[in-house]
């Protein structure tokens, strides 16, 4: 997947070091996703006043929208540490148990990207979950035997971009299960200020909007915006982020003024002047662009149908009037496929 987008919601290695330095602590430092944090307010401290460890959670959502942040809020809250892991990084069942061993009374295990655990994998957390267990076969042909270890109570925070590829027997083991989603303008816009005090960078006269407005709804996308425009501010002016600054930096960047990029703008062209506005395969569209098909389902198209851009049909996708709008194209192929459907 390509990473090196100025708007990807995924993230940059490079960022790692300055985005945990700007994240949220504690559930009160949490902007957005209030039904989320309340219903985790209740159930953590529910688990406080029992002295237990925390059930397990699932977050599963479009990248970049918190789903690491809370899980690190989540350790905190319960005064617990937390061990973080990823789904492709477990490829045996030996990983996994030597993780679960070696875990600690209400330790909090961050499981990313869960949907790519394998069976195998899988077969091991069942019981871990379920019965703070692990069952271990010892030996091989007619002389191996099971033999069970206990251990000590803890939580597996889940976290997946793709809810519908986990597994069922995995996804009813989590007692929580909470989508995130989008982020409004005004919460995008507390989370820009929020950073900008952090990195001392001044936005005034509209700063703050013009980059919140091109975040695409995710906070990964606009602290990456804002930094791009720092540098830009910085260099091509007295440091300080206006309206008009943002709207310069941006544009140089290719993101217009409602946070779509030039690949965006590929994906919504390739429909309405390939395809006479679809409907039309997700392989297709990759394959006429040039780009992977799971960038396009995992990072373009998530944005592009909360905008109301695009419609996803039983035979493929189709561009709306107002992705017509927005780049200005004339929709006559919509009225000619609308005559020809009847």
């Amino acid at each position: 997947m390509n990473t090196r987008r100025t708007i990807s919601p995924d993230a940059d290695p490079e960022e790692v070091v300055l985005d945990r330095a700007l994240r949220p602590q504690r559930l009160d430092d949490l902007i957005g996703q209030n039904r989320v944090r309340e219903n985790l307010r209740i159930l953590i401290e529910a688990s406080r006043q029992r002295e237990e460890a925390l059930e397990h959670v699932l977050f599963y959502g479009p990248p970049g929208l918190g789903k690491t942040t809370l899980a690190h809020i989540i350790a905190r809250e319960m005064d617990a540490s937390i061990r973080v892991t990823a789904g492709p990084s477990i490829e045996r069942a030996g990983d996994l148990a030597a993780i679960l061993s070696n875990l600690h009374e209400k330790e909090v295990l961050f499981i990313d990207e869960c949907h790519r655990l394998g069976k195998a994998v899988e077969e091991i957390l069942y019981p871990a979950m379920e019965d703070f267990a692990l069952d271990l076969v010892i030996g091989q042909g007619p002389g191996a035997r099971s033999v069970r270890l206990s251990l000590p109570n803890f939580t597996v925070v889940g976290a997946t971009t793709r809810l519908a590829l986990l597994s069922a027997p995995l996804r009813t083991r989590f007692g929580a299960v909470h989508r995130l989603d989008f982020y409004d303008q005004a919460d995008l816009e507390q989370i820009v200020e929020r950073a900008a005090r952090a990195i001392h960078v001044p936005l005034r006269d509209g700063g703050r909007e013009e980059i919140a407005r091109r975040g695409r709804g995710t906070p990964r996308v606009a602290l990456r915006i804002l930094r791009r425009v720092r540098d830009y501010a910085q260099v091509r002016a007295d440091g300080v982020i206006t309206a008009a600054i943002a709207r310069e930096a941006l544009s140089l960047l290719e993101i217009d003024r409602r946070g779509l990029d030039d690949l965006d703008r590929r994906v919504l062209h390739a429909i309405i002047t390939k395809f006479a506005g679809g409907p039309v395969g997700l392989d297709t569209i990759a394959a006429s662009i040039g780009e992977a098909a799971d960038t396009i389902m995992d990072v373009v198209e998530p944005y592009l149908l909360q905008l109301g851009f695009i419609e996803r049909t039983p035979r493929g996708r189709t561009a709306t009037q107002l992705a017509y709008d927005h780049l200005g194209l004339d929709d006559d192929r919509i009225e000619q496929r609308r005559l020809f459907d009847a």
